[in-house]
């Protein structure tokens, strides 16, 4: 099993997308963030890795997991943060991404996290900017700190963090493929790592082209459930729904909701995942949100340690570096 060894030096200045990403990069990245996993369980939950460094978390969207995370993973880095959004900065003003960017860059500022609705802003950002760019999320593209983070819970569970090797394994991603950019993050990594994944939805949120990408498509999740060994269900993103995509709420928690007595048909050690905020009774039961299949709080905590990483390897990158 080829991994990255310690001759492998991180090359990137930005962590912008898993799709640019090779799978190299992919294992020394969850490999660094194992490292710092257990910065969160002691007494004095700092390091001094980015002592000295300058964060700003750029966010022009709502966001609470996500910013909070990227925040007390900065803090336990050692960095220091500036925290702006789009209502308080002067792009409420007319005033373009690029000048927001390089005016916060020229006050020394050494990596910024960017969460924005429209797609491509974080590469955009990155080729405005000479400082590192994490891309928090980008319209309906990308969300690579939470497609790692997943990656990261999976291999935990399975007990697979010496090779993070996924071959044999089948993952479902259902909901909301069409709008979710944690489901592209989530596609791109898992099938590097050799995973199968099947995408699971009603025909107008889970289209057939998603098969380019190397998925299997299903309109059935109760087909699918006895095949698989974890399930990554997603929330229906209403404020980016344009039209109406499913005859109501409820006829959707029926035919694609995880419950109780559906879960019965898969197997007993399915593991089931969120990536937040949960719609309780549409995607998914509380007792199933709640049980002991359930990952989405070790989802949460894991999330620190891979944006720990992300930040530390962007900020410490090698020579010729690439974005």
């Amino acid at each position: 099993m080829t991994q990255a060894g310690s001759d492998y030096a991180w090359p990137h200045r930005d962590l912008l997308g898993l799709e640019d990403l090779s799978v190299q990069d992919i294992r020394f990245l969850l490999t660094t963030a194992h490292g710092f996993e257990d910065v969160s369980t002691r007494s004095i939950k700092k390091v001094p890795a980015l002592r000295g460094r300058v964060v700003v978390n750029l966010f022009f969207e709502d966001s609470t997991r996500t910013r909070s995370s990227f925040t007390l993973a900065a803090s336990r880095l050692s960095a220091d943060i500036l925290e702006l959004t789009g209502k308080g900065s002067s792009v409420s003003k007319g005033e373009t991404l690029t000048d927001t960017a390089r005016n916060i860059e020229a006050m020394g500022v050494d990596l910024i996290v960017c969460r924005h609705s429209h797609s491509g802003a974080a590469k955009h950002l990155a080729h405005a900017v000479n400082c590192s760019v994490i891309n928090a999320g980008d319209g309906q593209h990308e969300h690579p700190t939470q497609g790692l983070l997943d990656i990261y819970t999976l291999c935990k569970r399975w007990d697979l963090m010496d090779t993070m090797d996924l071959t044999g394994k089948s993952v479902a991603i259902v909901g909301d493929i069409a709008h979710s950019r944690v489901a592209r993050s989530n596609i791109h990594g898992l099938i590097k790592l050799g995973a199968k994944v099947i995408l699971v939805g009603p025909p107008t949120l889970c289209p057939r082209s998603f098969e380019s990408l190397g998925c299997e498509v299903s309109h059935n999740l109760d087909d699918v459930l006895p095949r698989i060994d974890a399930i990554n269900m997603l929330r229906i993103q209403f404020e980016r729904m344009t039209s109406q995509f499913f005859p109501s709420v409820r006829e959707y928690a029926k035919i694609f909701g995880l419950t109780g007595k559906r879960i019965t048909k898969a197997k007993p050690e399915l593991l089931v995942m969120h990536p937040g905020p949960i719609n309780r009774g549409v995607e998914l039961d509380a007792a199933v949100a709640d049980g002991p299949q359930s990952t989405i709080l070790e989802q949460v905590t894991h999330g620190l340690a891979v944006r720990m990483a992300g930040m530390f390897l962007c900020l410490n990158r090698q020579s010729n570096p690439t974005s």
